[in-house]
């Protein structure tokens, strides 16, 4: 029975991967920091714990075969820096430094298309775009990339290790965290809507592809995982739809959220509080890149779910637990 080891294991990808992993015969140690997970299962063994104790990581990874490093931390708040810092890229220096002490454990890193470069005019990005210094990111994005450094650092010294990009994230969990706060946006029929384009994937899409190149031979590269991209007016009114609510109906002009973010910026520094939207997140709303899905759809032979589906299975599990 091959034992794996899951970082994040009650976040949106923790949480269905382990199912993934529990379905085909594994036996999984998942580690979580704060919040559990409701799941059990007789092969899982929860552990609480911090990325950032590399006695505790070594260890853990020391009785596993692969390790499926899922925690991450995401934020576009500048007073959030340091936490970006801290967890994205020193959890995951403690991860691939665990890594190399174990002869043949095999790592698959989840990163994010913010990691990867995009250039104002391209309207295709794939997984060979240059990270450029010299280009303003969010703390986010660069936190991202400089974890991916490390995993690259690790594929140096002889790791075998692949690296997934996924795109926003779809599935049914806690609507107060991560992409699942779009539902929560729309359940609360919020009015206003940005212009600009998203990439969306469905968190089985995800799961599918992590375990299908971990069971690959895919070492040393890095896969781009999404599905569609579509517009926040469509992506909003179709779930306004699936949901019953009404959709938002009113456009953010650009000038007004490069007002609106320097705005909050002010207020957010006055308060102590997160701003609720931020020079990045305005700027990114803008954007109009597909993410390419050609070089994990010939790696793997996989096929996407269409994103009707996913709204359909999101919404409607996501109302079963509001029921209950």
């Amino acid at each position: 029975m091959k034992h794996v080891l899951v970082t994040g294991g009650s976040g949106l990808v923790g949480h269905f991967l382990l199912q993934r992993l529990l379905a085909t015969g594994c036996k999984v140690t998942a580690l979580y920091r704060q919040t559990g997970s409701e799941l059990t299962h007789p092969n899982l063994h929860w552990v609480q714990g911090d990325i950032l104790d590399p006695m505790l990581i070594n260890s853990l990874v020391q009785q596993v075969e692969e390790v499926y490093h899922c925690a991450g931390f995401v934020s576009y708040a500048p007073q959030d820096a340091a936490l970006l810092r801290q967890i994205n890229v020193e959890g995951t220096t403690n991860i691939v430094d665990a890594c190399l002490e174990k002869t043949g454990v095999r790592l698959c890193h989840v990163s994010s298309i913010a990691a990867i470069n995009r250039k104002k005019g391209d309207k295709t990005i794939q997984e060979d775009a240059k990270w450029d210094p010299v280009v303003e990111r969010s703390m986010y994005a660069s936190s991202k990339h400089f974890a991916e450094m490390e995993v690259w650092r690790g594929i140096s010294e002889g790791l075998k290790a692949v690296i997934v990009n996924p795109s926003v994230i779809l599935g049914p969990r806690d609507m107060e965290r991560s992409s699942t706060q779009l539902f929560k946006y729309i359940s609360e029929e919020r009015a206003f809507y940005t212009h600009g384009y998203a990439n969306f994937v469905d968190v089985r899409d995800v799961t599918e592809a992590m375990l299908r190149l971990m069971n690959g031979n895919h070492w040393g590269e890095r896969f781009i995982i999404n599905g569609h991209q579509v517009s926040y007016l469509q992506f909003f009114q179709k779930v306004a739809a699936l949901m019953g609510k009404k959709a938002p109906f009113l456009k953010v002009p650009d000038w007004l959220a490069e007002v609106l973010w320097r705005v909050e910026r002010v207020r957010g520094a006055i308060t102590g509080t997160k701003p609720l939207i931020t020079k990045e997140t305005a700027r990114i709303a803008k954007e109009e890149h597909f993410y390419s899905n050609e070089k994990i759809k010939a790696a793997t032979g996989l096929t996407f779910r269409s994103l009707e589906d996913t709204l359909r299975w999101s919404c409607g599990q996501l109302a079963k637990a509001g029921s209950s």
